[in-house]
């Protein structure tokens, strides 16, 4: 019996930002077996597929072609016809300069189903990122799309340049860096005067974004002389001039820095995130890795505690990982109260259907003891639950207090080893570390950190940076993600006033 064909979904990666990705394409990359994608579609964006999904570059970088358009149809139609889902992904909206119309014509034509997820265009993201507006009813009350460069096989150009010349609407231009200085003659031959305000956007919503500004006599000189290049667009009118007044992302303390995110990859996703939303480039290398250290005999031992103190949200994975193992869930956990130390150990708890009893929000071991401690009574035993390799200054503090403490082993934290981590830390401007452990592996992987802006997330870890030689320029009083980009948006916008 012959399979019945897979979906294709046509879909649009937006401009880059992977913020900017729509809920639809989220839910279609995590559900594919297979991923074709462009250029255009960001790595982040690409690593919404499952590690399972086949993933297949088929995009042009360097004026050079992966793939022939006709084989990725090709390509397209045979894969589905082996029953399997594919993405077609695309950079901005698959029907704006996408090909997509094209490639759902070919789908249709061989009976393969289809369906278009629409992204946002860089036509208009792009600008916006910028601090240009597309209309305004002060000075363009329309805008008008086009390319900047035709398909090569027509026997002349298409547009009409007297229309395209209309002082009343913004001209947004995809594709016309190679044709720049034809396109700006153009529109002055056609009546748009020299003095025409004019923004080229190189990489829009991306930190690595640049703008420059001028006029349709200056534009491509001043880009060619500052190497605006593909991928970028063009706006056309009145509304570049609104840029210095509102524009918003590219003056943002953290725009374009790019940061070395060194955490293990479940923790470095929340980082790196709040570092993209504010115009950073995560660099996201892991210096350690959690290897979670099971062990059934928890269950039992909950019941003879007051208290089991929960100190990261890899303490959590652990403690459910062992009671799964003994073939319990969260019942065994009984009258036993339950403290967190941190917000995100504390939302771990609370993913997993429960309320913590006691959660401390200042992440450090004397904190948490005084708080364990104000919470409890005298004679109370508490479980901690904690990394094998965790300070002793938690068990000390409560033991010193009367507290009987019994200590287990959630996890450990080992070096990874990685040959990018040295590479990575180079091409940095801000290295970041959570904790001494992160340190030590960025240590023993030879990573250097001389000439970099250093960030630590609490004094933990910057009591370790320091006693590994790496001065520390950065310390997060809130010891979260959060505090630590907050803190680095304020040292840097120090440093520009």
């Amino acid at each position: 019996m012959r399979n019945k064909p897979g979906t294709v979904y046509l879909v649009g990666a937006g401009p880059g930002d992977p913020g900017l990705l729509t809920l639809r394409a989220a839910e279609v990359l995590r559900l594919c077996d297979v991923l074709l994608y462009d250029a255009l579609a960001s790595d982040a964006i690409v690593a919404f597929a499952s590690c399972d999904c086949e993933k297949t570059f088929v995009g042009k970088r360097g004026g050079k072609h992966a793939m022939p358009q006709a084989d990725i149809e090709a390509l397209m139609v045979r894969i589905a016809r082996e029953g399997k889902s594919i993405v077609r992904l695309k950079g901005g909206d698959p029907f704006v300069f996408g090909r997509g119309a094209e490639e759902a014509q070919t789908l249709a034509e061989a009976g393969i189903p289809f369906e278009i997820v629409p992204g946002i265009s860089s036509s208009v993201a792009a600008p916006a990122y910028a601090g240009i507006s597309v209309t305004h009813r002060d000075h363009n009350p329309a805008y008008t799309v086009a390319t900047g460069h035709e398909d090569p096989t027509k026997p002349g150009s298409t547009l009409d340049w007297a229309k395209l010349a209309d002082p009343h609407r913004t001209l947004v231009l995809l594709m016309a860096m190679g044709n720049l200085e034809t396109i700006a003659r153009n529109l002055v031959d056609h009546g748009l005067p020299a003095s025409t305000p004019v923004a080229a956007i190189q990489n829009g919503t991306r930190p690595d974004q640049r703008t420059v500004v001028g006029t349709l006599a200056t534009i491509a000189a001043i880009c060619a002389r500052e190497g605006i290049a593909a991928p970028a667009i063009v706006v056309v009118g009145d509304v570049v001039r609104l840029r210095e007044e509102i524009r918003w992302y590219d003056v943002a303390p953290l725009f374009g820095k790019r940061v070395l995110v060194t955490r293990p990859e479940r923790q470095a996703a929340d980082l790196a995130a709040r570092l993209r939303a504010r115009g950073a480039e995560p660099i996201v290398v892991p210096a350690i890795e959690v290897a979670p250290l099971l062990d059934g005999a928890i269950a039992e031992e909950l019941a003879s505690h007051a208290w089991i103190a929960l100190t990261s949200a890899n303490a959590v994975d652990a403690l459910f990982g062992s009671l799964a193992q003994a073939g319990r869930d969260a019942r065994a956990i009984g009258s036993c109260k339950i403290g967190t130390i941190g917000p995100a150990t504390a939302a771990a708890v609370r993913a997993r259907g429960l309320v913590p009893d006691l959660s401390c929000e200042r992440a450090t071991s004397e904190d948490f003891a005084h708080a364990l401690l104000a919470a409890g009574r005298d004679g109370d035993r508490i479980l901690l639950y904690q990394a094998r390799d965790a300070r002793d200054a938690l068990r000390d503090g409560l033991a010193a207090a009367g507290r009987s403490v019994t200590v287990r082993d959630a996890y450990e934290t080992r070096t990874r080893r990685s040959p990018a981590l040295a590479d990575a830390a180079r091409a940095a401007d801000v290295l970041t570390f959570a904790s001494p452990s992160a340190v030590r592996g960025f240590v023993e992987n030879g990573a250097d950190a001389g000439g970099k802006v250093v960030a630590c997330i609490g004094p933990v870890a910057a009591r370790a940076a320091d006693a590994a030689g790496i001065r520390v320029d950065v310390t997060a009083e809130d010891y979260t993600a959060a505090g630590l980009v907050a803190a680095l948006e304020e040292f840097f916008a120090s440093a520009r006033s």
